[in-house]
């Protein structure tokens, strides 16, 4: 491909919205280009990267046995209601009617359609395994699109999904696609970690995401020295033991608070440390209300609440709940006189002459203590974990991590095949729902990943397995006659040899296309100049690691670099 007849249309300067280097690098290196928030073109270097990318995971797919479809990416609404998914997915669903009044979601993912379409074509045992994938953009709208590609509206994702008789034939499938991630990352370049996540609105018994560390990501993982490693999502820590401080109060007292209802607003006014407020919040867990109390720096896990409550479904309650749980309305519940029962978090029991809501309207209690003012049905873990918290397993202090998913894996067990109804007949005739995994991949962010893990100052510096292309000729002064004959020598027995080449026929200053050269971060950069074809010589330089040497020019003409 030759410079001049291709769309790389390269930066100088950073864009000032680009925060995440893969982000200021994409566009200065004319990968990409925004159409609107969230939405981005790929222009021809940007696209011969994901379809590298592409190339490696259908690869490793097919190896591993599975098969690839492509399913609509417009989706019957009805279809989203009956696996009650349609509620879930909230303000982040593009949905809309037709002209006939039917009303169709944008996928965001598909295990509705790989289900209803499995479902309608398997009847008995002899029909399973089956795993599918495919590699199709998805649409989500996306409250902050941020960071490029990495978080965005419409995006690339290979999406599989497995069906099988039992849970040992899950197992199995499991396996194999978390054998061939580890292979598609590791061809792509990556450094990368897999750690035990939460499954969300996937459902499921369990997952795991396979993640990179950047600090543009939007996920943490939380790791001890002594090997524990989990999404911040499902880790827990060890107990702190914390001793109830002494009281130097009688007990709570009321105190006004109009229109105070937040954390901060009362940190604010009254000049009270967070760690010493207990923040409440009300939740139906089964239909019934429960109180969940954390210290008010920090965030109940809803996962790790739901495990201690026993409870099979939680929610948050709304306003009229809350106010028939308290008898206050939002931002004024707390433990003191509830009639609920009351679930809190180890660090609370280290609170004495704490404030908290006073279940009135408008008003607050300062001078509360853990124990004595009120006691919990169950103490427990139910918040986020934070960095420095206790290891849950052989002591030590946990660490946080920020990292960006570009792959998860999940155990979805019959989630989808009942709601849906993708059953078979087993050997004995009984009708029995197939059980299901999927297992996702971001292929843009695979993309960003390379460039946030693979850069210098001067540009990106792709792996080769999924640069855009091998080696990049450079002609210094294009004008002189002899430069340019060589180099276009250079490019036919190359191109004829099947090498993937970017010509950079350009009459332009040297310094600009050595720059725009390490900028696009080829691997393997041909310098053609006047000074070494008069020795019958031209340039090599690696550019992942600056190394430069002089090659015969009748050797690089036969293919050996």
């Amino acid at each position: 491909m030759r410079w001049s007849q291709t769309l790389i249309p390269s930066l100088r300067n950073v864009p000032k919205d680009a925060e995440a280097v893969s982000h200021q690098m994409g566009l200065r290196a004319g990968l990409i280009r925004q159409l609107a928030s969230g939405v981005y073109s790929y222009l021809p270097l940007g696209f011969r990267t994901l379809l590298k990318i592409i190339g490696i995971i259908r690869e490793e797919m097919n190896r591993a046995g599975a098969s690839e479809v492509l399913l609509p990416a417009l989706h019957p609404a009805e279809l989203w209601k009956k696996s009650g998914r349609y509620e879930t997915l909230g303000e982040d669903k593009i949905a809309f009617k037709n002209r006939a009044g039917h009303e169709f979601v944008l996928g965001p993912t598909h295990e509705e359609v790989i289900t209803d379409l499995v479902g309608t074509n398997i009847k008995s045992f002899r029909d399973l395994p089956l795993n599918l994938y495919q590699i199709q953009n998805k649409f989500r709208d996306e409250a902050r699109p941020r960071f490029g590609v990495i978080r965005t509206k419409e995006f690339i994702m290979k999406d599989a999904y497995s069906f099988d008789r039992d849970e040992k034939g899950l197992d199995v499938h499991y396996q194999k696609m978390s054998d061939a991630y580890h292979r598609i990352f590791t061809r792509c370049g990556l450094d990368f970690q897999v750690v035990n996540a939460d499954t969300g609105m996937m459902g499921g018994k369990m997952s795991q995401e396979f993640m990179v560390i950047c600090p543009y990501g939007e996920d943490r993982v939380a790791s001890s020295a002594n090997g524990y490693l989990a999404s911040q999502d499902i880790a827990t820590r060890g107990n702190p033991e914390l001793t109830t401080p002494q009281s130097r109060s009688s007990g709570p007292e009321a105190f006004d608070t109009p229109n105070l209802r937040t954390i901060e607003e009362i940190s604010h006014k009254y000049k009270v440390a967070p760690s010493q407020m207990i923040k409440t919040l009300i939740y139906l867990a089964d239909g019934k209300a429960v109180a969940a109390l954390v210290t008010g720096d920090s965030e109940v896990n809803e996962s790790k609440l739901r495990k201690l409550t026993g409870a099979k479904e939680l929610r948050q309650a709304d306003g009229p709940e809350i106010l028939h749980a308290t008898g206050a309305p939002v931002g004024f519940a707390g433990p003191v006189g509830l009639k609920i029962p009351v679930y809190a978090d180890w660090d609370v029991a280290g609170i004495a002459d704490g404030v908290t809501g006073a279940n009135e309207k408008d008003k607050h209690f300062k001078n509360v203590t853990f124990g004595r003012d009120f006691k919990p049905a169950v103490t427990g873990d139910i918040r986020f974990v934070k960095e420095g918290d206790r290891a849950p397993e052989g002591g030590g202090t946990l660490k946080l991590t920020t990292s960006m998913e570009i792959g998860h894996i999940f155990k979805l067990g019959t989630r989808y095949t009942e709601s849906i109804g993708a059953y078979f007949l087993d050997e004995n005739g009984e009708r029995k729902p197939a059980i299901m995994g999927c297992y996702g991949i971001g292929v843009n962010r695979i993309l960003a990943a390379a460039i946030e893990q693979h850069h210098d100052a001067k540009g990106i510096q792709w792996p080769a397995a999924i640069a855009p292309f091998a080696m990049e000729i450079i002609t210094v002064n294009h004008s002189v006659e002899a430069v340019a004959q060589a180099a276009e020598k250079i490019y036919a027995a190359l191109t004829a040899a099947g090498k993937e080449v970017l010509f950079d026929e350009r009459d332009e200053r040297a310094g600009v296309k050595f720059n725009d050269a390490d900028l696009i971060g080829i691997p393997l950069q041909i310098i053609v100049g006047e000074r070494g074809l008069k020795e019958g010589k031209v340039e090599i330089k690696v550019r992942q690691t600056g190394e430069t040497r002089l090659v015969d020019l009748e050797s690089v003409l036969s293919g050996k670099l």
